[in-house]
């Protein structure tokens, strides 16, 4: 099957801090992700390596359910969660980089290798995915930029 990677960046006028904190938090994961219904928590908090996440989620017209667990997590750095089973097993790494004291770099990918019909449409897939961040990380610059 094809792999599936698919990686989007934008630059948020916030220092990097603030973008990480909100950004990696499930709790806001609804306000800016247009696909995610909902997240639950299936682990304690804080984050941290292990965090077992439920999402619920609509893509290319079906409702998805899956869970993400924390495989890696350095706090204001990268936060990588990896799906445990589904018909798309997938790896979502979130990065940040300081442009400026005020200004961060974010960087969104998922990569994966699906399995079954989900295999065929993986070009599809990927195009949308894409699609989907551009959207999603602008969403998300736009929360934390009306924020200041």
């Amino acid at each position: 099957m094809k792999p599936v990677d698919v990686t989007t960046a934008i630059d948020i006028a916030r220092p990097r801090h603030v973008v990480a904190a909100y950004a990696i938090d499930p709790d806001h994961a609804a306000d800016w992700y247009a696909n995610i219904a909902r997240v639950t928590w299936q682990s304690e908090r804080p984050l941290r390596i292990g965090t077992r996440l439920a999402f619920v989620a609509r893509f290319l017209g079906r409702t998805l359910s899956y869970t993400y667990e924390v495989i890696d997590f350095s706090p204001d750095e990268r936060l990588i969660m990896a799906t445990t089973g589904g018909a798309v097993p997938m790896e979502t790494t979130y990065a940040w980089s300081d442009l400026s004291d005020q200004r961060t770099h974010m960087t969104l990918r998922n990569r994966g290798t699906p399995s079954g019909f989900a295999g065929v449409t993986a070009p599809v897939m990927a195009l949308a995915m894409r699609r989907a961040n551009r959207k999603d990380l602008a969403a998300l610059k736009s929360v934390l930029e009306r924020q200041q």
